[in-house]
């Protein structure tokens, strides 16, 4: 009666999964790369009249916060947890102080302000990594 319970289950193998990118891994750094950029973009202006040198800093403001964004996403797979908690941390504090700068506050605070922001992704990110895996 029990046999059932006790015979090996056969398992069909799959070929391995085609490591293509989600619309979702696409999505994401470009829409962070394009608010950041625009954000940075408008700071500069300050209001004022648009200038070629205020656009090109945007575009390449977002342009590399998005291939950052990107890069995180392809390789946080192979990071330990704290490791990859520290990157998302670095990268948020980073872009974080980066816009406090373009408001024309000094370095140190901008610093701070980062390092702030940076060190309470880390351990936000750090919180949900611990508490997600398996």
């Amino acid at each position: 009666m029990a046999t059932h319970a006790t015979m090996p289950v056969r398992r069909r193998s799959r070929a391995p999964a085609r490591q293509g990118h989600s619309a979702l891994g696409w999505a994401l750094p470009l829409t962070l790369g394009v608010i950041l950029g625009f954000w940075a973009f408008f700071i500069r202006r300050d209001g004022g009249t648009t200038t070629g040198g205020q656009i090109w800093l945007g575009v390449v403001s977002g342009v590399a916060f998005a291939a950052l964004c990107f890069l995180l996403g392809r390789t946080q797979r192979a990071l330990p947890r704290e490791l990859r908690a520290a990157a998302y941390g670095a990268l948020a504090g980073g872009a974080v102080g980066y816009l406090h700068s373009l408001n024309g506050s000094s370095v140190l605070m901008s610093s701070v302000i980062g390092l702030a922001v940076g060190a309470g992704m880390l351990l936000s990110a750090f919180y949900l990594f611990y508490t997600r895996e398996e």
